[in-house]
């Protein structure tokens, strides 16, 4: 597991929180501050799942 997966966990966990959190006292714009951490996660995620590819296409033209 490289950062950029590291990172997308964290942001998609900080989010989920503040999305309930936002939800359980009704207060929007936590709620959605926790939505856009998700994106976030997600899109860290993203990056890490290309990083890997372009590893593996690395490691097998080396081969």
């Amino acid at each position: 597991m490289d950062r950029e997966h590291v990172k997308g966990a964290a942001d998609k966990a900080k989010g989920a929180i503040k999305e309930g959190a936002g939800k359980l006292t009704g207060d929007k714009d936590m709620e959605t501050e926790g939505k856009i951490d998700k994106a976030k996660g997600s899109a860290h995620n993203v990056a890490g799942d290309v990083k890997d590819a372009a590893r593996d296409a690395a490691d097998g033209i080396k081969k």
